[in-house]
């Protein structure tokens, strides 16, 4: 193992945080105000985009038209200090990490930023890839995992994907990488051929990798 991927909002903080509330508000303020998108319509489209595309995102652009970058401004303007403050437990923990660690996001980039400063882990990332890695595709698609395995390097089964969402965990699985499931309510997920961990949260991936190094 060569490398550990960690999935941003509700992966590098706990969902009881509730930043996505603030994002999910700006989401549906974008599409009713920008796009002119009827509100009665709009949690229709975005259940519908979400199960099409993995993402919004890629619904507005598919069939509205929309400016990506304008999206992803708007949509990530919120007030990340409001919900996160100092994780000195995972600030510690990633720094002793035997492995580099890295950000790879559904969100943008200026989100990681205010994410990771917010949570005084500035400088502990040795990289970012975020929803531009291949051409605004999500995951759960197979496209943004190849493509950051191409930057990297490096092959499936030499990365450690940590992450909140089963669906994401799936494809990462399909590539090789070890899985690690986050979240509180871990312990109600049936087992699954793809998930190889669990824990309660991303700080506790210390005691973890060191025992799958040992293991070699």
């Amino acid at each position: 193992m060569k490398a550990v991927l960690f999935d941003l909002d509700n992966t590098l903080y706990p969902l009881e945080k509730d930043l996505f509330s603030l994002i999910d508000v700006r989401i549906n303020r974008y599409m009713e105000e920008v796009v002119a998108i009827d509100s009665a319509a709009v949690d229709g489209l975005r259940r519908r985009y979400w199960e099409d595309y993995g993402a919004t995102l890629q619904g507005l652009i598919r069939h509205h038209g929309i400016d990506p970058e304008d999206y992803l401004d708007y949509v990530h303007a919120v007030d990340v200090a409001s919900r996160l403050s100092l994780d000195i437990e995972l600030q510690q923990t990633l720094t002793n990490l035997r492995l580099p660690s890295y950000v790879f996001t559904n969100g943008s980039r200026c989100h990681v930023d205010r994410v990771v400063t917010a949570l005084g882990l500035d400088g502990l990332f040795v990289d970012i890839f975020d929803i531009r890695i291949a051409d605004y595709q999500p995951k759960p698609n197979p496209d943004p995992y190849r493509r950051v395995l191409e930057e990297l390097a490096l092959s499936g089964d030499q990365c450690i994907m940590v992450e909140d969402q089963l669906q994401n965990l799936h494809t990462a699985k399909q590539f090789g990488m070890k899985t690690v499931l986050v979240g509180a309510g871990e312990s109600a997920v049936p087992e699954c051929a793809y998930l190889d961990a669990q824990l309660s949260r991303s700080a506790d991936i210390g005691r973890l990798l060191e025992q799958w190094l040992e293991e070699g």
